[in-house]
């Protein structure tokens, strides 16, 4: 069971041969585990002064099920995400949101919650973290102005 590309959502979690229990997402509890993750999360995100201006829907229900149909599928559940959606394109979707590091930060101060209330066997919440980090890491796209060290830009 691994993970793969956060952008496409190409999974790695291969079932064996006929054995469906071999995916990540049948291991974790299937439809509901995924599900209280992503209820955990728009719990906090509701209330996050940073985040919950980039959700233009009032309500944060139809967000949460978009993020819910695509976790279940990169995982291998169902395909639902994909017959509604196509194809993820996760960072085209986002695109027109800010997301720095603060965004980003952010994003996964709420995930890291909600991945720990779910209380997995430590090793499938490594993997399900390892890919959250990196997809939210992949996803920023504003990068902070930097300086180099001991040169001031503003002198002429």
């Amino acid at each position: 069971m691994t993970a793969s590309d956060p952008a496409t959502g190409a999974s790695g979690t291969t079932p064996a041969a006929g054995d469906p229990a071999a995916t990540f997402f049948a291991a974790v509890g299937g439809e509901p585990t995924f599900r209280r993750l992503v209820d955990e999360f728009y719990a906090g995100v509701a209330d996050d002064p940073l985040l919950r201006p980039m959700y233009p829907e009032a309500d944060l229900g139809p967000a949460a099920e978009r993020l819910t149909l695509f976790l279940m599928q990169y995982w291998g559940g169902p395909g639902t995400y994909s017959q509604q959606r196509g194809h993820p394109r996760l960072r085209m979707r986002h695109a027109p949101y800010r997301i720095g590091a603060a965004e980003r930060d952010a994003w996964l101060r709420h995930m890291r919650r909600a991945v720990d209330r779910l209380q997995l066997h430590p090793e499938l919440a490594g993997l399900l973290w390892d890919y959250l980090e990196r997809a939210a890491y992949f996803m920023v796209n504003e990068m902070e102005p930097t300086q180099p060290p001991g040169r001031d830009l503003s002198a002429g």
